[in-house]
């Protein structure tokens, strides 16, 4: 499977963000990737500390969500699709999946928020498994892969090949350039997207904003701990890797024995 994370840089509308969707879906198509990967809160934008978005609405988000369909189903694509979402009275961070037929596969909502978070969304509940052209995948956003380790085990234990990881990290403001994926001295963001691929034995990817400090860069890691790629800090774009889903055999993650460490 050739796999997409697509890069774009923050944006203030949802329109903004919905040309940045189209173009680098178009992208990802004519690399011939099977599915493509936008970071967290992509739509309407991720509510950064002194960076403002659009305020979204139910109908806003509904009417998105469609046109990412329509998105998938003209460039053959699968979407995920990260974006603010209204279910059952609750207001939720969550990604989509869209098929490449744009139809709905079903969403994981955030369901570990940074305590930072807890006035901006309400907590989902459940974990998903997807599928495309027969690779299995799940998915976890941004704190829950970085700090909550359990949520990409839960995903290799249940058959995924690769965890997909939207986050949003870093500033347009303040912090320092990166130059160098995995470098001592960078923050530990990519190491911890490492070791969830090889504590588990399965692909994880880590898909980030394109800002002027990024704290991470996009980038798919093998279940050997190997970084097949990794998209240039600060630069927008679109990284298409191949993976050898043979290889993700989620040997260590089946090893885990959940019986020693139940409650009582």
């Amino acid at each position: 499977m050739k796999i997409a994370l697509a890069t774009p840089p923050f944006v203030k509308t949802l329109a903004e963000a919905l040309e940045w969707v189209k173009k680098q879906t178009r992208e990802a198509a004519n690399k011939g990737a099977d599915i493509v990967c936008f970071p967290e809160s992509y739509l309407p934008g991720y509510p950064l500390m002194g960076f403002e978005v659009e305020s979204p609405s139910p109908e806003k988000m509904q009417n998105a969500l469609a046109t990412v369909q329509t998105i998938a189903a003209e460039n053959n694509i699968a979407i995920i699709i990260p974006m603010d979402w209204y279910d059952d009275g609750k207001y939720l961070n969550v990604a989509q999946v869209v098929s490449a037929k744009g139809e709905l596969l079903g969403y994981q909502a955030k369901n570990q928020l940074d305590p930072s978070e807890d006035e901006l969304w309400d907590a989902g509940q459940g974990r998903q498994i997807f599928e495309v052209n027969g690779v299995k995948f799940g998915i976890v956003i941004c704190h829950e892969g970085f700090r909550y380790g359990e949520t990409v085990r839960w995903a290799a234990r249940q058959g995924a090949q690769i965890v997909f990881h939207p986050h949003c990290n870093g500033s347009d403001t303040t912090g320092v350039e990166l130059v160098e994926w995995g470098h001592k001295d960078n923050p530990y963001y990519e190491k911890a997207t490492m070791m969830r691929a090889i504590e588990n034995t399965i692909y994880v990817a880590g898909i980030n904003y394109a800002s002027r400090y990024p704290e991470s860069a996009s980038a798919i890691i093998a279940p050997n701990g190997v970084c097949l790629g990794w998209q240039p800090y600060g630069e927008p774009g679109v990284l298409v890797t191949e993976i050898d889903t043979s290889l993700a055999t989620a040997l260590l993650a089946k090893r885990f024995k959940p019986n020693i460490y139940a409650e009582n």
